[in-house]
């Protein structure tokens, strides 16, 4: 890549805001048309290169990204700077508040959703491929860092706000060797980015864009903010937001800006630290489906729960809990009935097998998983070893949640819309360390 010994460092962003009127995703039974855009969608990239190897972090304002789209990016970005694919991360940040990024598939019960735009999926796809050349291309000797923010009142857990949770975010930085000038930042925080509901009708980012703005102006207007969402699968603003409004949405992002900036001063600057990357791939075991009958039964019993709430002044934030476990009751009956009909089998095809990717950055690494993973198995690799954080929604779509076993005997929204079983996050952590393992330092 270049001279051994010496780090060097790029970074960009490219807009990948839709110029129409496109279906925000995230939301169900909704006719959400973009009326407009708050806050650009963005996708920023950072390329660290130690002189032997480089890396490529891609974050994306957008629900997630597909999978086809993650391939055929990284075969550009490989073809465009001669980098494996395997060195290429692509997430989302998991806005609710972008267009559409995929077609219905076998567990769809949301007919008012409609397919992905593809004009708006090739702007996407270009946009990515964008700022990941701009970012490789623009490398310079560079030092880097990392510090650990750590912020409260943003989000807890969504179903119990004093369940597993992860206050802590890992902040990387990157600044010019010579002017010591920020080149670019990176987070990762386990929190859903759901303050707009399906009531907005603009285009934004939510809170992590929020913070960024807050980023840039005390930092500098053009310094790449990469926004990765941690293992947030059961983390939510819900317990925490004051309204689901754009002010509240500032109010976070602020709250997160201002827990990353002073991270950012804390951080020792190193001259240059050695990169690595692996990856490997497992099957997820789908979980008991239950039959259609039980299935709709379910659905029934959920709705009336929810009637209850709505009438007997049952807090906002339990009420809202009980109307998404009936969106779940809903996609379990959608699932149930795509099993029957023998249609689950292309859904699986669609996001099988699941890719584990592990960055590593000096004495830190960025896993990268797929899917809404819960807390509780990010958790779990990180206390048994340190310095290593999880980054979600990364290098493709998945099917739903990846949920625990206390989730799964609750029945609640996330275990429900899931394809499988908790099985899956006991193998993708048993994967995970195995990879950690073998690649020491």
């Amino acid at each position: 890549m270049t001279k051994k010994n010496t780090f060097l460092a790029g970074a960009a962003t490219a807009d990948i805001s839709p110029a129409t009127s496109q279906f925000l995703c995230g939301y169900p039974h909704v006719e959400r048309w973009s009326t407009g855009l708050h806050d650009p969608l963005t996708s920023s990239a950072l390329a660290l290169d130690d002189g032997q190897t480089c890396l490529l972090f891609i974050a994306n304002d957008i629900l997630y990204v597909p999978k086809s789209i993650v391939t055929r990016a990284r075969q550009r970005l490989a073809r465009a700077t001669g980098m494996p694919e395997g060195r290429i991360l692509i997430s989302a940040t998991h806005t609710h508040s972008g267009p559409v990024v995929s077609n219905r598939g076998a567990g769809s019960y949301d007919k008012v959703v409609p397919n992905a735009d593809p004009a708006y999926l090739a702007l996407l796809e270009n946009g990515i491929v964008q700022a990941g050349e701009t970012a490789f291309w623009s490398r310079r000797p560079a030092e880097i860092g990392m510090a650990t923010a750590r912020v409260e009142g943003i989000g807890t857990n969504r179903r119990d706000p004093a369940g597993p949770a992860d206050p802590e975010i890992p902040v990387f930085a990157a600044r010019d060797a010579r002017t010591h000038a920020l080149i670019g930042i990176m987070e990762i925080y386990a929190m859903h980015p759901t303050v707009l509901h399906e009531d907005s009708r603009l285009v934004s980012g939510d809170f992590p864009a929020m913070g960024r703005q807050y980023l840039q102006q005390a930092l500098g207007a053009k310094v790449p903010v990469l926004h990765h969402m941690g293992a947030a699968g059961n983390q939510s603003p819900r317990h925490c937001v004051r309204g689901q409004t754009f002010d509240e949405a500032v109010r976070l992002g602020t709250i997160l800006g201002q827990a990353v900036e002073k991270a950012i001063a804390s951080i020792a600057f190193q001259p240059h630290l050695t990169l690595a990357a692996v990856q490997t791939a497992i099957e997820y075991p789908l979980r008991d489906l239950p039959d259609v009958a039980t299935a709709a039964a379910k659905v029934e019993a959920v709705r009336a729960k929810f009637a209850r709430q709505q009438q007997d002044g049952t807090p906002r934030a339990i009420v809202r809990t009980t109307e998404c476990d009936l969106f779940g009751a809903e996609a379990s009956h959608a699932l149930a009935k795509s099993k029957a009909d023998g249609r689950i089998d292309a859904a699986l095809k669609s996001c099988m097998p699941a890719e584990i990717q592990l960055l590593r950055i000096g004495p830190w690494a960025v896993v990268g998983w797929q899917g809404e993973v819960f807390i509780e198995y990010a958790l779990a690799i990180r206390q048994a070893n340190p310095g290593v954080f999880v980054c979600t929604c990364a290098n493709g779509s998945m099917a739903g949640y990846i949920a625990t076993e206390q989730a799964a005997a609750e029945g609640g929204y996330e275990a429900s819309t899931s394809l499988f079983s908790t099985e899956s996050g006991k193998r993708l952590v048993a994967a995970t360390q195995r990879l950690l393992d073998e690649t020491r330092p």
